[in-house]
C-alpha cells in the first residue's frame, strides 16, 4: 500500500521537499517486491534532508508505506544510525571495541571528548562534530581507527584525531587513508545509505598492505581453501552420491542429543536443585 504523495504534506515539509522525497522513496520501494521492506534506506532518505530522523521524516515513511508512525519510531529507535536529534555535519566515531580499545582507542575517545568538550554521542556547539564510541569497524589490521561519517582514518593517535577534528571544524580538506578522496557531509552519506551512490565508491584504497599480508603468506606457501560443497538441495547431492555431514561436525544438521534430564522433562515436577545431582 502506497500513500498518496499529497498525503505527505501533513508533515510539515514544503511542497518542493515532499516532491522529491515522494520520487527518492518510489524508486525505494520499487526495489523490493513488498514495498514496506524499503524502511530501512527511506529512514536513511529523510535523514539526509534533516540531519537526523525528524517528526516529520516519521510520519513521511509511515504515509508512503501505509504503516503507523509507531512502527517506523520503532525502527528507528532501534539502529544506531538513525539519529533521534540533530546530528552534526561529521559524525566522528572512535573505536573502542576490543582491539582498538587496547591499541588505545579509549585514549583518543577520551582526548577528543576533552578537546570538543562533548561526549559520546553529542555534538560541538557549531554543530560541526558528533562524537560517538562506535563498535567494531571490521579494520582491526589499522587499529586504533576513528572513522568519519562512515570513511577510514586508520592507525589513529590522540594526536593526530583532535588535529583531525580541528580541521573538520575549520572546514578544511581532509583525506581518508583508504576509500574515497574526500570526507562528504552527513547529509550526503545518508543519502549514500539509502541507496543513492554519490560515485565515489571506487575511489582510493580498498584492501591496503595490512589486510593483504594472510593472502600474501599462504600464496608464498602454497595454502587453499578447501573446495565449497556442490550447490543445490539434498536431492541434488545425493543423485551425486554426495552425504550429509557426519553428526556433530560442521554443516551437520542433526539435532544435539539429549544431554541431561532437562533435556527432556519439563521441570514442572522437579525439585529444585534435582539436576545438580
Amino acid at each position: 500500500m502506497t500513500a498518496d504523495p499529497q498525503a505527505a504534506t501533513k508533515t510539515g515539509y514544503d511542497a518542493e521537499t515532499v516532491a522529491s522525497l515522494t520520487a527518492d522513496a518510489t524508486a525505494i520501494m520499487a526495489r523490493y517486491p513488498d514495498p514496506r521492506s524499503g524502511l530501512l534506506p527511506m529512514l536513511h532518505l529523510v535523514q539526509s534532508v534533516d540531519g537526523y530522523v525528524s517528526r516529520d521524516g516519521i510520519l513521511f515513511c509511515a504515509e508512503m508505506l501505509g504503516i503507523t508512525a509507531a512502527e517506523v519510531s520503532a525502527v528507528a529507535t532501534f539502529y544506531t544510525q538513525y539519529k533521534r536529534h540533530p546530528n552534526g555535519t561529521y559524525t566522528v566515531g572512535v573505536c573502542t571495541n576490543t582491539l582498538c580499545a587496547v591499541m588505545g582507542g579509549d585514549a583518543i575517545f577520551d582526548e577528543l571528548s576533552d578537546h570538543l568538550g562533548v561526549g559520546h554521542d553529542e555534538t560541538t556547539d557549531d554543530g560541526a562534530i558528533t562524537l560517538e564510541r562506535i563498535e567494531c569497524n571490521a579494520a582491526c589490521d589499522y587499529a586504533p581507527v576513528v572513522m568519519v561519517n562512515w570513511e577510514f582514518f586508520d592507525n589513529q593517535t590522540p594526536e593526530t584525531a583532535t588535529a583531525l577534528a580541528d580541521k573538520l571544524r575549520l572546514g578544511d580538506d581532509v583525506v581518508p587513508t583508504r576509500g574515497a578522496a574526500s570526507v562528504c557531509s552527513f547529509k550526503q552519506m545518508s543519502r549514500v545509505l539509502a541507496g543513492f551512490p554519490d560515485g565515489r565508491a571506487d575511489e582510493g584504497t580498498g584492501a591496503g598492505e595490512p589486510t593483504l599480508v594472510g593472502l600474501k603468506v599462504a600464496r608464498e606457501r602454497g595454502w587453499t581453501a578447501p573446495e565449497a560443497p556442490a550447490a543445490g538441495g539434498a536431492a541434488e547431492g545425493a543423485a551425486a552420491g554426495q552425504t550429509s555431514p557426519p553428526v556433530g561436525t560442521p554443516g551437520s544438521s542433526a539435532e544435539r542429543k539429549p544431554a541431561t534430564s532437562s533435556d527432556t522433562e519439563t521441570g514442572k515436577d522437579k525439585k529444585p536443585g534435582e539436576d545438580a545431582k
